[in-house]
């Protein structure tokens, strides 16, 4: 087993800001107070039009492990890949302008890293689902995925966020980096997806079973936007799918479960509108499996979905939809 040196390894924190004034503060203050101090935090500002890039400065006025770099607007991914580009730590750990640490996540990560050996090229913790104030309001992700992660990623992003996972350089550098032809194609995203996907093509993976990162959970999130969030699963699937088409049943079953969770959050905040997209989405990438998820929901919702994607009901355009619907075989 190949160990790491312990405690002075440099970490590169990369930190994509866009108009993130409301949290950034907060944001790099939990990243400056890791245990681990080997940092060089650079934060890549998107083309904000608020304050975010005079707090930073501020902030690196305080602390020289924060440096600034800005970029006009291109997008989440390509702020990351800038970030990279300009930092020099043999670890890279992002996080996302609105997410929080807990002091200990690097000093814990590094310590799995350091048991894993050289195969070992990414450690995941567990989250903590914050609101708007910072507060916790759910603690629910567990996952113990571990090792070879291939099939277990082709299904779902059991990370769950940007700003879990640590990775070594040289396995970002085997991978095509943060994808951001997914933003010009429409479908931003999944970008973490795809990136965790190619770097478990050659390495194993390793985790934290602590709720070190907090994932703030807010309506103007990117994964607030069903449809894209969607769409943008589906072009990454496309990519990947041809280099390995033994994994296509999860991929497909994968679509399917996201597609059921978005539906079923929609429901819960009462988004029509979504509820409503989603179900023609979720028909016309697999009729049967739509069946399915409207006859899970309690009657009354049922009926209420059924009655708007049925002819006359108000989504006439989708007759087809309805048709597999009531006939799914």
């Amino acid at each position: 087993m190949c160990l790491e040196p312990a405690g002075s390894e440099t970490v590169s924190v990369i930190v994509p800001a866009y108009n993130a004034a409301r949290t950034i503060d907060e944001t790099l203050r939990s990243v400056a107070a890791q245990t681990h101090r080997e940092l060089e935090i650079v934060v890549v500002d998107d083309g904000s039009v608020d304050d975010t890039p005079a707090i930073v400065r501020g902030l690196a006025a305080q602390d020289p492990r924060i440096r600034l770099v800005r970029q006009a607007n291109a997008g989440v991914a390509a702020a990351r890949n800038a970030g990279i580009t300009a930092s020099t730590g043999r670890f890279i750990a992002p996080i996302d302008a609105d997410d929080l640490w807990h002091p200990a996540k690097i000093e814990r990560q590094l310590a799995v890293f350091r048991q894993g050996g050289e195969r070992l090229g990414l450690v995941y913790t567990w989250f903590a689902l914050i609101d708007g104030k910072s507060q916790v309001v759910q603690l629910r992700h567990q996952p113990r995925h571990e090792g070879d992660v291939l099939a277990r990623l082709a299904f779902h992003n059991f990370i769950g966020n940007g700003s879990s996972a640590l990775f070594r350089r040289s396995a970002f550098d085997r991978t095509g980096g943060y994808d951001p032809t997914l933003r010009a194609r429409g479908g931003q995203g999944c970008e973490d997806w795809k990136l965790y996907f190619e770097i478990a093509e050659h390495h194993c993976f390793g985790f934290v079973p602590e709720p070190l990162t907090g994932y703030r959970d807010l309506p103007d999130n990117m994964s607030s936007d069903v449809l894209q969030m969607l769409r943008s699963r589906d072009l990454c699937t496309a990519d990947l799918l041809p280099r390995h088409p033994e994994l296509a049943k999860a991929f497909r079953s994968g679509r399917n479960r996201l597609s059921r969770l978005l539906f079923h959050r929609a429901i819960r905040l009462g988004r029509t509108k979504d509820v409503m997209r989603l179900a023609v989405s979720i028909g016309r990438y697999d009729p049967a499996f739509l069946a399915v998820v409207i006859g899970s929901l309690p009657l009354s919702a049922a009926k209420g979905v059924l009655g708007r994607l049925l002819p006359g009901g108000g989504y006439q355009g989708h007759s087809s939809t309805a048709f597999a619907l009531l006939d799914p075989l």
